[in-house]
């Protein structure tokens, strides 16, 4: 709340208080406390008629999550009139609300509340109050435009070098914010956003949170220039444990991109057919031992010493499963979908150029792994931080190149769950749905093709990484 507002809140507030006879409270749309109406009456006032909701937002100047999630289960944030919530004493909510939505051009920014028994105010007072609820909105959309307009000194932040730039961009950006630019924040990276345009950016009015938003060309290490654009936002935080305004923000940029993309979602062509591999008898002649057993290529570490395998006479047809298609075939990348990435909390304005690097590279790793997403915390990533601040080269070792081409590609996907399976032969076979004399020998093929020997733990180090690093 900027102070030249401070004091045209209360006196709207306090004209509501008269109107209705009760003392009445403005939240902005994050239920954070702006102004409490002033209202002479013992009764209202005493602090036995209050209820616990009702005394932590005065005195916290906010509600939890959990209560926020309650009262909007009332519809509050579509509604365009007053909406009546009933006591719910197991909620800590011992006494009814009257709740008056504050929106600007259709948009909720607020909310005008009031305790209230059965009888309450009259649908005449309601009435009058909801008249003054429009002013309230113009003022909270015009410190919420202040944010909007602020996209040249977010992109210069988040685009300036080291030294001096960096600093010049922070304190205009702080100067810009004021009391805003104080505190937690959180910044969130939404890519690729559909349009090449980046005056299509979303209002930061329609954005929960939002504190300032802009666009940036979406580059990745695998693309010297780009054409498409991907979202910033910068979203204020209550307390570093709680990144709730950030996941909601990201999810709600997520949906107008969904939007902006069409309801029909990208078709992907189906990968082409893999190469043909040799029948079942000819792979079990070529992966069994003189004494009849088979020889798990990469798994014998994981198999049991006496577990018998079958032998050529005893193997059937092997259990193959669905094609199992490359990482860089599928996903969200590949059908057009955006994701999002969410930073590591910051204290203040001068690490976000940091904050924005990681909030990209989460977002580069959902789109690269869709388990992932498709909102990723860059603390949940996992193996990707690393893996995102690599050379495009990364992947192009010389002992794996040979597997990257499609011909190969399902040779790759075995090789790749085989790893993330920790090399346990059984847990992979049914991950993939694939009989264990198929997976032995999908093995000693990558073992053949790249020359790696998969019993090695640096081998499967220099594997594994490379194969993650080529979707990304």
């Amino acid at each position: 709340m900027t102070p030249e507002h401070k004091g045209d809140y209360q006196e709207l507030v306090d004209e509501i208080s008269e109107l209705l006879g009760a003392p009445a409270t403005l939240e902005n749309r994050d239920f954070e406390l702006i102004a409490f109406g002033a209202y002479d009456s013992e009764d209202e006032l005493d602090a036995s008629a209050l209820d616990p909701v009702r005394t932590r937002s005065l005195l916290t100047r906010r509600s939890t999550a959990a209560v926020r999630t309650w009262f909007e289960s009332f519809g509050i944030a579509r509604a365009s009139g007053p909406v009546r919530i009933p006591p719910t004493p197991e909620a800590g909510v011992h006494r009814g609300r009257v709740c008056l939505p504050v929106r600007h051009r259709g948009v909720a920014l607020g909310y005008v509340w009031l305790l209230a028994d059965d009888q309450g105010p009259t649908d005449r007072q309601l009435a009058a109050a909801m008249e003054v609820t429009p002013r309230i909105g113009a003022l909270l959309a015009d410190e919420a435009q202040a944010g909007a307009d602020l996209s040249r000194e977010l992109r210069a932040v988040l685009t300036a070098g080291s030294g001096w730039q960096r600093e010049m961009a922070v304190a205009e950006l702080s100067a810009a914010l004021g009391p805003r630019g104080e505190g937690l924040f959180a910044v969130v990276c939404v890519a690729p956003w559909p349009s090449a345009d980046p005056d299509d950016a979303p209002s930061v009015l329609t954005i929960p949170g939002a504190t300032a938003l802009c666009a940036l060309p979406w580059v990745t290490p695998a693309t010297a220039t780009a054409t498409r654009q991907s979202l910033a936002l910068l979203v204020r935080l209550r307390s570093p444990e709680v990144l709730t305004p950030a996941t909601t923000a990201a999810a709600r940029l997520l949906e107008t991109a969904e939007a902006a993309r069409g309801a029909a979602a990208a078709v992907v062509p189906a990968p082409g057919p893999a190469q043909p591999e040799p029948s079942d008898q000819a792979r079990s002649a070529a992966r069994t031992q003189p004494s009849g057993r088979t020889r798990a290529v990469g798994a014998g570490r994981s198999a049991e010493p006496h577990d018998p395998r079958p032998g050529p006479a005893a193997t059937g047809p092997a259990a193959t499963g669905p094609a199992a298609t490359g990482p860089a075939a599928t996903g969200p990348a590949a059908a057009g979908l955006a994701m999002a990435g969410i930073a590591a909390p910051r204290t203040g304005l001068a690490d976000l150029g940091a904050a924005w690097q990681e909030a990209s590279a989460a977002a580069r790793a959902a789109l690269a792994e869709p388990r992932l997403g498709p909102v990723a915390h860059w603390s949940s990533i996992g193996p990707y931080r690393l893996l995102t601040t690599l050379a495009p080269s990364a992947s192009h070792d010389p002992a794996v190149r040979p597997l990257l081409p499609p011909v190969h590609r399902e040779l790759a996907h075995t090789a790749e769950v085989f790893l993330d399976c920790a090399g346990q032969a059984g847990r992979t076979a049914a991950e993939l749905g694939i009989h264990r004399q198929t997976l032995y020998y999908r093995l000693s093929r990558v073992e053949q093709l790249t020359g790696l020997d998969l019993d090695d733990g640096e081998a499967r180090l220099l594997l594994h990484m490379a194969l993650k690093a080529q979707r990304i």
